[in-house]
């Protein structure tokens, strides 16, 4: 027998932090979490799983129409055997206004308690709980119930498990907790990495299905599970992403020469699109290191955006650069040290899009706020991604500028 594990499908949400959609072909970004999720219905069936576990966040947010809804019972149909679901902190029963009646082979577990699923037939239990709202901070793992003797016991639970801020918490748990609990799988969801938390008993984060921005990279699918005899005997992570994110680093130490520069991000990204199974792929390109060039980079930021595009229409795959950021120094000038690593991340910040949404809400705030000035047109506030983006090289040198008269002595 086989099941499959599966989470944080973010069903209709759209790729985040694309600064250029213009360079990027429609058909590589369009709809990318339902051809995932095709792909993970292709699976299920081709590998004949007895029945799939979705361990919340099968949709981002409250329906924009019905047709998410739609798209998920067409396929819960073509699907034809059981599925298990739990809501997480973006599906959860207060956030979801809109409901369609599912097909008869999908079990949303309750909000109200731990709820179950069982059969007969494969000696199988599955407990699970959804969350009543988005913000759910306590523990809910110690009111679960526990093993049932003689059947193969499976938990399913969205949490943020013992995460160490990475991502937001939600009904944190304890590992050892977990093991404790004396069920054979617990099928968690929230942390979209790939994270297997114990084996024997498994303790699994699948990570979600697709990539949606630039720092959820690499292979992203779900978990198949092999029993025999009433015990899990093989868990593997299995692919259905249609496109793939990476971000490369490209040292330019002592490139002189503007072609040198573009044969060694041609190098990456030759060695990127191997990784990615044939897939189109979004890339990030940092360039680091002590070149002649960073005059000229600094000078002209789209010319070397244009040449690392250009070397990715060479590459001979599907790669489209998603941002370019520069990272070099000119010979002499002070090594780069943690400054560098501050700022990778400060021009990082816009890929969450919960963080791109704070932002935007501040400045709608700041914008009402404002007194009318006769005779003066209002300052002009981002209000969209892209020029929260455009901002982002000014504030850095703002930020860094700060930084070092803070360090004077």
């Amino acid at each position: 027998m086989k099941f499959l594990h599966t989470a944080d499908i973010h069903l209709d949400s759209p790729l985040a932090g694309l600064a250029r959609h213009d360079a990027i072909a429609p058909h590589v970004t369009a709809h990318c979490t339902r051809r995932a999720f095709v792909n993970l219905i292709d699976l299920a069936i081709t590998e004949d799983v007895a029945f799939v576990l979705i361990a919340g966040d099968l949709y981002d947010g409250d329906w924009r129409d019905f047709s998410t809804g739609l798209f998920f019972a067409e396929q819960m149909r073509r699907l034809a055997r059981p599925c298990i679901v739990v809501r997480g902190n973006h599906d959860a029963a207060s956030v979801i206004s809109r409901e369609l009646t599912l097909p008869p082979n999908v079990q949303v577990m309750s909000t109200r308690k731990v709820d179950r699923w069982v059969s007969d037939d494969l000696a199988v239990v599955v407990h699970g709980r959804s969350f009543p709202d988005r913000h759910v901070t306590e523990d809910l793992s110690g009111s679960y119930p526990g093993p049932e003797p003689g059947r193969l016991s499976i938990a399913m639970l969205h949490s943020s498990a013992e995460d160490p801020g990475e991502h937001e918490v939600y009904a944190p748990c304890r590992v050892a907790a977990l093991r404790a609990a004396g069920y054979d799988y617990w099928a968690l969801g929230h942390i979209h990495e790939r994270r297997v938390l114990h084996e024997q008993p498994h303790i699994v984060f699948p990570g979600n299905i697709q990539g949606r921005h630039a720092r959820e990279t690499g292979a992203k699918g779900a978990t198949l599970v092999e029993v025999a005899d009433g015990r899990i005997v093989a868990v593997t992570h299995r692919a259905t992403d249609v496109l793939r994110w990476d971000r490369i680093e490209v040292d330019l130490d002592g490139a002189d020469a503007i072609t040198d520069v573009a044969a060694r991000v041609a190098l990456a990204f030759d060695q990127s699109a191997a990784a990615a199974e044939g897939r189109p792929l979004l890339v990030r390109v940092t360039l680091q290191g002590v070149t002649a060039l960073h005059p000229a980079f600094v000078a002209d930021p789209a010319a070397i955006e244009a040449e690392c595009r250009n070397a990715a229409l060479g590459a001979g795959a599907e790669i489209f650069v998603e941002r370019v950021i520069d990272l070099t120094r000119a010979p002499g000038a002070a090594g780069a040290g943690p400054a560098a690593d501050l700022a990778r991340a400060f021009a990082d910040g816009l890929d969450d899009p919960a963080t791109v949404e704070r932002l935007l809400a501040e400045f709608r705030r700041l914008r009402q706020e404002l007194p009318h000035v006769p005779g003066r047109a209002p300052p002009t506030l981002p209000q969209t991604l892209a020029e929260l983006q455009a901002l982002v090289p000014d504030a850095w040198d703002l930020a860094a500028q700060a930084l070092k008269d803070d360090a004077a002595p």
